[in-house]
């Protein structure tokens, strides 16, 4: 007999207030240790898109709430936990729990919340229906909601991190040379395996399917492996030819791909750091495209800095962030 799910109403579980809608361009950006997290709707960071001065008779919403950007480009819907306290962007909502919850409830929570993000776009904003929004009851919180081992988890990935290879920095540049190259002097740019994911079969464990979205990595579902058809290899750079354009992730496992996405494999070796510089670099041209306007047929032109450019402090930031990330962890 299939099991019936109860519902709960985001209103059931938390108190929804209007955060304080500030413009970041009327505050001072700080990275003192008095600054203030500003979080925006964004839908990357946690929401976070600078540190500021705290602010004269204003003050922060509480650790331990959830924000989530009631409207923007690509963040509607978005919730996020806030570790910190933090000043609210405009069209940012603060949810207080009523009732105390843990931080692995909160992230529940959050990720619900978030799922519901379809719901929502430019024409449609959560101002109004947020409240109303329906969640799964706390019955039926999985037990692995609380039994997940985050410290565990950070830790497996940060020791990998931490052994990253340092390369020679004899003659690298300080700062990002001047030298430009096109991506397609640097990558072989095709496009990926087109799928629709509708017509795959979910798999827990399976192969990764990279979409055309922002978050996690561009990893949207796994599915199980397609006879006749190989997935993408590891170790090249994904980028969003529509959608979300130009999003761009380092894949680190072999993968598939739905529509518009292009594949970049590298035309000469590179280490896992200047892959991820590329794709930071790649990922700044951003702002060229939209819905109007895809990537399809100029991504290969874009300009990137050549391999001889890349500075100093790119190679061993991987370990550095690591070794950093776990003392945080650890106290």
């Amino acid at each position: 007999m299939k099991k019936v799910m109860h519902m709960t109403k985001v209103h059931e579980l938390f108190v929804l207030e209007y955060g304080h809608s500030l413009e970041l361009n009327r505050l001072n950006k700080s990275t003192a240790e008095t600054a203030v997290n500003f979080v925006g709707r964004a839908a990357r960071n946690n929401g976070v898109t600078a540190r500021v001065e705290p602010v004269y008779g204003e003050t922060p919403a509480s650790a331990g709430t959830i924000s989530v950007a009631l409207g923007g480009q690509g963040g509607a819907g978005v919730a996020f936990l806030q570790p910190l306290p933090y000043y609210c962007g405009r069209d940012v909502m603060v949810l207080s729990p009523i009732n105390p919850m843990s931080e692995k409830e909160l992230l529940w929570w959050a990720t619900c919340i978030t799922a519901n993000r379809f719901r929502f776009g430019f024409g449609r904003q959560a101002n109004r229906t947020l409240k109303d929004l329906e969640l799964p009851s706390k019955a039926d919180i999985p037990q692995w909601v609380q039994s997940v081992d985050f410290q565990k988890s950070f830790n497996r990935v940060l020791s990998e991190l931490e052994n990253q290879s340092v390369k020679d920095l004899q003659n690298l540049p300080l700062e990002i040379g001047s030298e430009r190259t096109r991506v397609e002097d640097l990558f072989d740019v095709v496009l990926g395996t087109n799928l629709e994911l509708l017509r795959l079969t979910p798999q827990e464990d399976g192969i990764a399917f990279v979409s055309r979205t922002a978050r996690n990595n561009g990893i949207s579902a796994r599915v199980s492996l397609i006879p006749g058809i190989s997935p993408s290899p590891a170790r090249v750079l994904s980028v969003a030819g529509g959608g979300s354009v130009l999003e761009t992730f380092v894949q680190f496992e072999p993968f598939y791909s739905g529509r518009d996405l292009f594949i970049l494999n590298p035309k000469v070796e590179m280490c896992d750091e200047e892959l991820m510089f590329y794709a930071a670099c790649i990922r700044e041209n951003r702002w060229r495209f939209n819905y109007g306007r895809q990537a399809n047929r100029t991504l290969k032109e874009l300009e990137v800095p050549a391999k001889s450019a890349i500075p100093k402090w790119v190679y061993g930031s991987f370990a550095m962030t690591a070794t950093q990330l776990k003392s945080k962890i650890s106290d």
